[in-house]
């Protein structure tokens, strides 16, 4: 093991780096400060850094689907005060593949003060979840800045988001202000409800969420390029459809050059979040609570993959019973539909549950569902923000649904490999 400080942080790593100033082990032991694990990883399947939440991740050389597996125990030979540090989650995996994984050390989330939000889009979504945001999230959120390409509709929601108070005016609701194009990354969290349109009604026979592949494509290529020359250093969060193909989009678009090189100079991969999985896990819960067999799907019941096709729905983590993860799968998949046949837009339970809700777990380091970089794909499941990264949910997961769980993963990677029009 060698051990390294850098700007005042201290580094471990099983391999050599020559032009770090070399420390010893007691230093690195004695010191209260976050600890960085440095590995070397291809940028195009691998994050820039994350939370090690097991002793299995130090010095990881690949990732992927496997992750959410529960890794079993193995005598690592590691340091017992370092395992500790690992338990606390107050050790970073740090990739030095990407050129400037330095900033790692120096860029952090607002952690323990109130974080500022921007929107871009105020339609049905965006409307709900600026909302939801304003009603709920008065302990953790500043401010909302609001941008739509409506004049009209930006001025609208200004006054009558901010007219939304309690009856003796004393609760604290984050103040909701207009700004301009240029100021949406002068932010903590950044959020992309824009969309060329959502599907008429009568589309309902359709995946209607790919009906807007391209044309969202299109438009959120234009902000993870303002993100890009914004040094945007908060959370880029994809609302629009399909979240898991745009996020990816973002990811390869904020990271070319002027002259189309990719150069991962621009968001890592795991400040781009995808919310939409939230959603088709509470479908699927609305369903088993109608069904005696799957009861307890609330406190066993898992969701992974898109928001969409490829979904997988799991009865119980548990006592994972194939059949009826597949009856409560295909039930969250038809629920949009069967409110389009209603003749109603599907937009009200996606703004609150794959959005508001879990972007506030976000901001409070609690366990949610949205999609986060795996292995080069964006993939939906449970996972949750520390200080010193992301935390994957590892679950001892029954090889049956594994089996699902994997080809989701590799139907989007085959969905990924068409995103190539910049």
């Amino acid at each position: 093991m060698f051990y390294y400080q850098l700007q005042n942080k201290f580094l471990i790593s099983s391999e050599e780096y020559n032009k770090l100033q070399r420390v010893s082990e007691k230093e690195v032991k004695e010191s209260s400060e976050t600890i960085y694990a440095l590995t070397r990883i291809n940028p195009l399947k691998s994050r820039r850094s994350f939370c090690a939440s097991d002793p299995s991740l130090l010095f990881l050389k690949e990732e992927g689907i496997k992750l959410i597996q529960k890794a079993p125990k193995r005598n690592n030979n590691l340091p017992e005060w370092l395992v500790n540090m690992i338990k606390k989650k107050r050790v970073c995996m740090l990739n030095t593949a990407y050129p400037e994984w330095q900033k790692v050390l120096t860029d952090k989330f607002p952690w323990n003060q109130l974080w500022k939000i921007n929107i871009v889009g105020l339609g049905d979504v965006g409307g709900s979840i600026l909302t939801g945001l304003r009603l709920l999230g008065g302990k953790w959120i500043k401010d909302i800045g609001i941008y739509d390409k409506s004049e009209k509709l930006v001025r609208r929601w200004e006054m009558e988001a901010n007219q939304i108070i309690d009856p003796v005016g004393r609760k604290r609701f984050p103040q909701v202000h207009i700004v301009e194009k240029d100021e949406l990354f002068d932010s903590d969290l950044f959020i992309f409800c824009a969309t060329v349109g959502v599907p008429p009604i009568s589309a309902e026979k359709k995946d209607v969420r790919m009906e807007q592949w391209e044309g969202n494509a299109r438009i959120i290529l234009e902000y993870a390029k303002k993100a890009r020359e914004s040094y945007f250093k908060g959370i880029f969060a994809v609302v629009s459809d399909p979240v898991d193909l745009l996020c990816k989009t973002a990811f390869l678009a904020s990271n070319r050059d002027q002259e189309g090189r990719l150069d991962f100079k621009g968001l890592a991969p795991e400040q781009i979040r995808g919310y939409g999985l939230g959603v088709m896990y509470a479908r699927a819960s609305y369903y088993a609570q109608k069904i005696s067999e799957t009861i307890n799907y609330n406190k066993e019941g898992r969701a992974f993959g898109p928001h969409g096709l490829g979904l997988v729905i799991a009865n119980s983590i548990k006592n994972y019973n194939q059949n009826l993860s597949e009856m409560l799968t295909k039930k969250a998949l038809k629920a949009n539909l069967t409110i389009r046949e209603l003749g109603y837009k599907p937009y009200i339970a996606p703004a609150f549950s794959s959005a508001v809700l879990p972007i506030l777990a976000t901001i409070q380091g609690k366990w949610h569902y949205s999609a986060t970089f795996l292995g080069g794909v964006y993939m939906g499941l449970r996972n949750r923000l520390h200080p010193t990264g992301i935390e994957l949910e590892r679950q001892n997961i029954p090889t049956p649904l594994m089996e699902r769980i994997k080809n989701s993963y590799l139907s989007l990677s085959k969905a990924n490999a068409f995103i190539n029009f910049f």
